[in-house]
């Protein structure tokens, strides 16, 4: 594994240095940030245009120099100030580190400022926790939750985090669905936007494949609590898919009923596993259900 060195800079800049390893002594820097380093074409190409954005042993160095066995390369990702309003809104973190955050979102909580919800979301929260951390960052979720969703929000600080984290990250759901699930199933079905004004999806063969896994928990024959796993990442997936079958989430007023007047459907992100973008280690993060979710689901078992 290569040596990676993470600095503490301001908060206007990420700092990273990595000790360049025997293998690649003699190659070009580009070879070593474009493949050990796994650097985004885009941020190499952002990165070249800033002052010292990379150097090696301390000087200012191009692409296609060569590097030697020992040498310091070190590369800053500039912060840039965010547009979100802070909002002091009290967040579940659960993981903090300088190049992402990690949120147990709460499902009466949207993700990002929407013409419905301006001021009230996980962006203006983050905008204000960094901020009382004397950090700043551009609000990028990896993954976002629908309003209603609750769970783990992974949120990247730079855009190096941006660019990585998705590639490695794996999602485990629970959820609640009405009726009684087999033990195992997978739902197979295309889903698409019917009307390019609402946010609505449904099942039709003019969609885009999408594929759910699901696992059944616990039921007592009225309500079933699944593991659910998914092979895309489509907009309401598992929502529509649920419900394509006759057994929408409990809850969700959009594709089923309300019946309990919870507020939101019982769908939850409880673990997500990812690779770290700068030390390479793979981190696994998991976060409680909801209480009203809890209740339901307990008494399932």
């Amino acid at each position: 594994m290569r040596k990676v060195s993470v600095i503490l800079s301001d908060s206007m800049k990420r700092t990273i240095k990595f000790t360049i390893p025997e293998e690649f002594d003699g190659k070009k820097v580009i070879a070593y940030l474009r493949g050990e380093a796994k650097i985004s074409a885009r941020l190499l190409k952002s990165l070249k245009r800033i002052e010292n954005g990379i150097t090696l042993n301390g000087e200012h160095i191009r692409t296609i120099d060569i590097l030697h066995t020992g040498d310091e390369l070190k590369i800053e990702i500039p912060c840039p100030d965010s547009e979100i309003e802070p909002m002091n809104i009290p967040i579940d973190v659960i993981y903090e580190d300088d190049d992402l955050i990690a949120v147990n979102k709460s499902p009466f909580l949207a993700c990002h400022p929407t013409h419905n919800h301006q001021g009230d979301t996980l962006a203006n929260a983050l905008a204000y926790h960094l901020k009382s951390e004397g950090k700043q960052s551009v609000f990028r979720a990896v993954g976002r939750l629908d309003k209603g969703t609750s769970g783990i929000v992974i949120c990247a600080l730079n855009k190096h985090s941006a660019a990585k984290i998705p590639k490695t990250a794996e999602k485990e759901y629970l959820a609640v669905v009405s009726g009684k699930t087999d033990k195992f199933g997978t739902i197979d079905k295309p889903i698409y936007r019917p009307d390019p004004m609402k946010t609505l999806r449904a099942v039709g063969e003019q969609g885009d494949r999408a594929v759910t896994h699901w696992e059944t928990i616990a039921t007592d024959g009225e309500k079933s609590l699944v593991r659910v796993w998914l092979e895309t990442g489509r907009t309401h997936q598992i929502r529509v898919h649920f419900s394509s079958i006759g057994m929408p989430l409990v809850g969700d007023s959009m594709y089923g009923t309300d019946e309990m007047n919870l507020g939101h459907q019982l769908l939850h992100c409880a673990r997500v596993s990812f690779v770290h973008p700068v030390t390479g280690e793979r981190i696994t993060l998991e976060a409680s259900m909801p209480e009203d979710m809890k209740k339901i689901a307990d008494s399932l078992k």
